[in-house]
């Protein structure tokens, strides 16, 4: 369902307005991409993974619960890093800021509805 004129323009309203009450962050929005927060946050979950096969193998014969939160961490980690690689391979998005992305939904829901 698309937005009647009311919201559409209630809507427009709110991006002026935040615009224009902080303009630093607007900035900053529109400049991100998802290859830059992938490209922060890949690292992390590498390292997470790391951390999370040494507690599963330190602590795998003496407390399981333990070694159970370090499986839980290696998968999630192991996750978010596949997710990354077929975004990267697949080439969906990672190459627009996120007004374009923004742009994207806006004419799917209106094209929906």
């Amino acid at each position: 369902m698309p937005l009647n004129d009311r919201e559409q323009k209630i809507l427009e309203e709110i991006e002026r307005q935040f615009y224009a009450d902080d303009p630093k962050l607007a900035q900053t929005v529109a400049k991100t991409t998802l290859e830059s927060v992938s490209q922060r946050w890949t690292p992390i979950a590498i390292g997470v993974f790391v951390v999370g096969v040494v507690i599963m193998l330190a602590f795998f014969t003496n407390q399981v619960l333990i070694a159970g939160v370090g499986f839980v961490l290696m998968v999630a980690s192991a996750g978010w890093i596949a997710m990354d690689l077929r975004r990267r391979t697949t080439g969906a998005g990672g190459s627009g800021p996120v007004e374009g992305w923004i742009s994207r939904v806006r004419q799917r829901w209106q094209r929906d509805g």
